[in-house]
């Protein structure tokens, strides 16, 4: 594998014109640059962070929980300076705190009484080196929903018209997963899937005994359970089962821009990296109506430069593009480029994880298994597909396990002396949970936007948000607590705990919206390749484009429209029309 440390690569500086700027280097990003580069485009790919290099600076890598001076917590004191926001995600630690964003350095506003967890990962290979890595198609069910209830705007892609590309994605990826036939989750090109352990073998059979619309299944995630020959000749090796993959992980066994993406874009010999490079805004000719490059403030020095290309393509997250394309003011654009329908910033969806249900399962004391399995079990939304609801538009899906219960959920019982360290060293009882994951309908109101006087240490406007989760998610997430704990007494499972919760907006990761695609272009501000309406060579394919949120992780769908983005973009610059 070619490794990223050739410096001539990184630049400061360049006067040449490009024939790519790619902005950010996560999982759109580093596809962009990919995918550009292996087509011959001299390409710029720039990231506002840091450089991080595969596997040296996985600093955090193998360093076990009773090696950290605070067993893997972070200090208080240097989470309330830094990290307020950023230590409410689950993968955040003290093994992992450095690839999480410095809320001190990246100040936002939100409304009275509509909080948002606004969490970032800015470094070179954004948020791919955090992503929790489940990758599921869409289907027609989610293409097709808002034409169907009138809530947002209706898509202009079907699933015929990314099939191909979900292919060519997953084959480079590798995800693993298993053949199932469901109609609203079209199976992958898979890797074979993890393994249940023997107690959910028995629930699943259980579950879909009682209940002949569900199905559960394996999780799908980008990790190698088996890798196939041109993985290993991405350097990359099979799934060790740690589940530590916020660390960074060396064997490259989950898909990062790292392990992946960038070695194959590096490899070409047309790539540039221009890191600690924050773009300020886009730059637009009126005269010909295109992007000619981008405004660039150096994170280190504060000296600011511009970079030029022939096509420029956002992938700097769905906020961080949105943020650069409302401050990319002009005569001809003045509320933000790319916006004569005026809808940018708005329909800002994230998917809702504020309900489940938990549960004791009785018997199976002599059954053990070892290993981290890096996903888990996984049952597909069955709400709102042939019989309506009357609660609620859309639908959700359960992810879970069956576990035994671990040594460190003791740190929370009451205990003490040798009859508690005893008790430490055993297997706990098994245990079951399904926590769900909901569709947020797209609304006009939901809306991100620049705060008319705050601006962060660069100059640049903050941020400010003004959204909330409607009735409609609410009571779908009364319904996910209510079936998962009606589907748990069912199969007999004991103590049954059913839960929902307020957690605010955007802890799901899953932002998506405020530069959607759409086919009127005085309602939406991206077409079918995700090619600004008012901007021929501007693009934008991180989760800003999404027209809805399904109920799926959307990343895989990122990276498919992003390689269908690139080689549209290609052709058209060979027929002279961008």
């Amino acid at each position: 594998m070619t490794k990223i440390t050739n410096k001539s690569i990184h630049i400061k500086t360049q006067p040449l014109e490009y024939d790519a700027i790619v902005v950010g280097s996560g999982i759109t990003g580093g596809w962009a640059a990919k995918e550009f580069c292996e087509k011959g485009l001299k390409t710029l790919l720039v990231e506002r962070g840091r450089p991080v290099e595969h596997k040296k600076d996985y600093i955090g890598e193998g360093v076990k929980t009773w090696e950290m001076p605070f067993r893997g917590q972070v200090e208080k004191a240097l989470v309330e300076k830094q990290y307020p926001v950023q230590a409410q995600c689950y993968a955040f630690n003290d093994a992992t705190k450095h690839f999480f964003g410095n809320d001190h350095d990246y100040p936002y506003s939100t409304e009275k009484d509509k909080p948002f967890s606004w969490i970032r990962g800015n470094q070179l290979g954004g948020k791919s080196l955090l992503w929790h890595r489940q990758s599921y198609r869409w289907s027609d069910f989610d293409f097709n929903a808002n034409a169907k209830d009138g809530y947002g705007t209706d898509w202009p892609i079907r699933y015929k018209d990314i099939q191909d590309w979900y292919d060519y994605v997953e084959h480079h990826v590798g995800i693993s997963g298993s053949v199932e036939n469901i109609p609203q989750l079209p199976d992958s090109k898979f890797l074979p899937p993890f393994e249940f352990n023997t107690v959910e073998k028995r629930l699943k059979a259980k579950i879909e005994q009682n209940y002949s619309d569900r199905k559960l299944i394996m999780g799908r995630c980008a990790h190698l359970s088996k890798p196939a020959q041109h993985h290993l000749e991405q350097g990359r090796g099979p799934c060790m089962a740690r589940n530590e993959c916020q660390k960074g992980c060396s064997f490259g066994a989950y898909f990062s821009t790292q392990s992946s993406t960038l070695p194959a874009a590096q490899k070409t010999g047309n790539l540039t990296v221009a890191t600690n490079s924050i773009v300020h805004s886009v730059i637009y000719d009126a005269n010909s109506n295109r992007a000619t490059g981008v405004r660039i403030i150096d994170s280190e020095t504060m000296q600011t430069r511009e970079y030029y290309g022939k096509v420029v393509f956002l992938c700097a997250s769905t906020l961080g593009t949105t943020q650069i394309m409302l401050n990319s003011v002009s005569e001809t654009f003045p509320n933000g480029i790319a916006n004569s329908s005026g809808v940018l910033g708005h329909y800002l969806m994230d998917h809702c994880y504020n309900a489940g249900a938990y549960a004791d399962i009785p018997g199976f004391e002599d059954e053990f298994y070892s290993g981290r399995r890096p996903t888990g079990v996984y049952m597909p939304r069955f709400q709102n597909l042939v019989d309506k609801n009357p609660d609620f538009l859309r639908g959700y899906a359960f992810s879970g396990q069956a576990y035994r219960e671990a040594w460190w959920e003791f740190g929370g019982k009451k205990g003490f002396g040798v009859d508690y360290k005893k008790a430490i060293q055993q297997a706990g009882g098994w245990k079951f949970g399904l926590h769900a994951s909901g569709e947020m309908l797209p609304r006009y109101e939901n809306q991100v936007s620049l705060h008319a006087t705050k601006k962060d240490k660069w100059g640049i406007p903050q941020l400010h948000f003004d959204c909330s989760y409607s009735d409609n998610e609410k009571k779908m997430m009364q319904s996910a607590a209510d079936t998962a704990a009606e589907m748990f007494e069912a199969i007999g499972l004991k103590n049954v705990h059913k839960y929902t919760n307020d957690r605010p907006m955007g802890i799901a990761i899953h932002e998506m919206g405020t530069a959607r695609m759409g086919k009127d272009p005085k309602t939406s501000i991206l077409n079918g390749f995700n090619q600004a309406h008012d901007i021929p060579n501007l693009f934008v394919t991180d989760g800003a484009c999404m027209a809805s949120s399904a109920w799926q992780n959307p990343s895989l769908t990122y990276m498919a429209l992003t390689v269908r983005a690139c080689d549209f973009a290609v052709k058209e610059m060979k027929a002279g029309r961008i």
